[in-house]
């Protein structure tokens, strides 16, 4: 869409000129278009190294933080199938925070918490849950999968929404598993908002036996219903030719494989709590109320709080204000019941000293 919009402005620029759109004019609004989306690249790796800074400064004092480079499954879709790369794994970077005092010699509970956006990747957003978690004796890794932003246009077009995004979040949980011998793996939980409460669902989907525990905030759940209210600009994104290439509309079925309301068929009854909230902006709570429906027809058990407009919409519980801690207490009670922390998280008053030092 903003592609289109900037064409026709350089045209309708030349036209008042009084230029002709010759061969070479066209030539140059592509350079130039293709030059900006380069830009824009560029600056987000740019915020992206930033950010990385920012960890340390933000959560150094009780964490120990590093990134590291693994990689997932090969793209589902290879634009030129016949190259000398075709068929490798997707490289990726991932973040993992562990306890300061991490003592070696013990076993932790893990978390993989994989970020949401389209487009996004993990920042200095969730500052404080990281500080929550780690305090509670946590060990945390947060993937950079396929298609997040901040590493390039490269890594950008591999997004594959529903798809093997969800394999690179898995692999992440193995790699601290295969690596870290305190890390338990029968002690291993997911949590993820929006776009990453998709991921966490289909994980527990697709890997039922590997995570004992799983939130899903505000999760994104049925993208036929979401490419219905949202607008030409955001279902541009799925339609790219590096991406699905088709609207909903002329393939249903591939919008609907990458959609957790339409695969709980597969749900095993990993202990599981989805939160979404009534005035949310971004997922429409119709999209997780089908989820709930979905589920509760296969008649295993799990747990839901469907929030009547609550302040902040979709980031409701991820804020910073007291109604969100309040609601984050219940989170972390859910995932203390199986994952068994060292210091879980009782009260108002510990959940503000762990994450907020005061």
């Amino acid at each position: 869409m903003r592609k289109t919009i900037c064409t026709l402005f350089f045209s309708l620029l030349f036209a008042i000129a009084g230029f002709s759109q010759s061969d070479d004019w066209q030539k140059d609004i592509q350079s130039i278009l293709k030059s900006q989306q380069n830009m824009g690249h560029a600056f987000s790796q740019l915020a992206k190294q930033i950010d990385d800074v920012l960890w340390y400064e933000r959560v150094g004092d009780i964490a120990f933080v590093d990134k590291l480079y693994i990689y997932g499954p090969p793209k589902w879709k290879e634009q030129n199938p016949t190259a000398k790369d075709a068929g490798n794994p997707v490289k990726f970077w991932t973040y993992v925070f562990m306890p300061a005092n991490l003592d070696a010699s013990k076993k932790y509970p893990l978390i993989v918490l994989p970020h949401g956006g389209v487009h996004g990747d993990f920042t200095t957003y969730y500052t404080h849950i990281v500080r929550e978690l780690i305090s509670q004796g946590y060990v945390i890794v947060a993937p950079e999968y396929r298609g997040s932003t901040g590493y390039g246009k490269a890594h950008y077009e591999k997004i594959d929404y529903g798809g093997l995004e969800v394999e690179d979040v898995y692999y992440s949980r193995n790699y601290m598993i295969e690596n870290y011998d305190f890390v338990d793996k029968n002690r291993v939980g997911i949590i993820g908002w929006s776009h990453g409460g998709l991921i966490t669902l289909m994980n527990i989907f697709d890997h039922p036996n590997d995570f004992q525990v799983a939130f899903a905030g505000v999760p994104v759940s049925d993208l036929i219903a979401r490419m219905g209210y949202h607008e030409q600009s955001y279902r541009d994104l799925y339609e790219a030719d590096y991406h699905i290439g088709k609207s909903a509309n002329d393939n249903v079925a591939e919008y609907r494989r990458r959609s957790p309301a339409w695969n709980t068929h597969k749900y095993k009854g990993t202990p599981l709590l989805i939160h979404t909230n009534t005035n949310d902006e971004d997922v429409n709570v119709l999209e997780v109320e089908h989820l709930i429906k979905s589920l509760k027809a296969e008649g295993l058990p799990f747990e839901y709080e469907i929030f009547e407009n609550i302040p902040g919409g979709h980031s409701f519980d991820r804020m910073d204000t007291r109604t969100a801690k309040e609601i984050r207490l219940k989170i972390y009670a859910h995932l203390a019941k199986q994952l068994k922390p060292e210091k879980p998280i009782k009260n108002l008053k510990e959940l503000q000293k762990a994450g907020y030092k005061f």
